[in-house]
């Protein structure tokens, strides 16, 4: 007679007088957004660029601190921005235009446009139809032809054509911040102010200059300890040094003029 076949454990049932035990599920990790700006449907900025703190090291000392502005200043000592303008309006759309778009993206929309618009009557006369049409190839091109138009109208009407040189007054105009209007005051009127745009923020954590979760707390600290010698281009050797080298994926630091100052414990060397 063949071997009677075993039948295989049945893995779901009961053993007699076994407590029946509820298992628990446990929920996946919660995944921490990274830090910056969240972005809304169509692209519009909802938050301020924050970043977390807690773990950073502390920042540089006052000596250190002018040696690197003096290294930075070293390199580049005539420091210029980048985006093309032509005078302070210029200048303004220019940075009102550069919202989420590279400057030379601003740079290739402006050239033709200011050059039959560079004054805010020439802009209005322009219309924002034909705005949009210039600036299509830049992000939320829509909002930026409407800002455009409604700050030149304003300082038409307002300001008898001129921009005006102070902070307030600027942020008043539709499409300005902080950041805007701190640029145009440094760059277009020699204000030393310290605009602190992505990767200004991103250096001054990382180095640590000044430890803060926020761009405009960022720019106080800055303004209030960077020294008086180098406050006025400070914004634009820590841009470009953010650009170029200190990178926010892979910072380059084997030719980082002040790796050996920065405190950075990531450091690609």
């Amino acid at each position: 007679m063949p071997p009677r076949k075993t039948p295989e454990a049945n893995t779901t049932s009961r053993v007699p007088g076994a407590r029946k035990v509820k298992a628990k599920l446990t929920p996946p990790p919660k995944v921490l957004a990274r830090p910056g700006r969240a972005k809304a449907a169509g692209g519009t900025l909802t938050k301020p660029l924050t970043a977390h703190v807690e773990a950073a090291p502390e920042p540089v000392d006052a000596v250190t601190l002018a040696e690197i502005f003096r290294r930075l200043s070293a390199r580049t000592p005539q420091p210029r921005a980048e985006l093309e303008y032509l005078n302070p309006f210029t200048l303004l759309v220019a940075v009102v235009l550069s919202a989420q778009a590279t400057d030379r993206s601003v740079n290739l929309a402006t050239r033709p446009l200011f050059a039959i618009a560079d004054t805010p009557a020439a802009m209005l006369a322009l219309g924002e139809e034909r705005v949009r049409d210039f600036i299509r190839t830049i992000g939320l091109f829509n909002t930026k032809a409407r800002n455009v138009i409604a700050l030149s109208r304003i300082l038409v009407e307002v300001h008898g054509g001129a921009v005006p040189q102070s902070q307030e007054e600027l942020q008043v105009l539709p499409g300005v911040g902080a950041k805007t209007a701190s640029v145009v005051l440094n760059v277009a009127f020699g204000v030393p102010r310290i605009a602190v745009d992505t990767h200004i923020f991103r250096v001054s954590n990382r180095i640590p200059l000044v430890v803060a979760p926020t761009t405009d707390r960022v720019q106080a600290g800055l303004e209030a300890i960077v020294p008086e010698p180098y406050r006025l281009n400070a914004h634009h050797w820590l841009i470009l040094f953010g650009r170029y080298i200190c990178k926010a994926r892979k910072p380059d630091c084997p030719v980082c003029p002040i790796n050996d100052l920065c405190r950075y414990p990531a450091k690609t060397l």
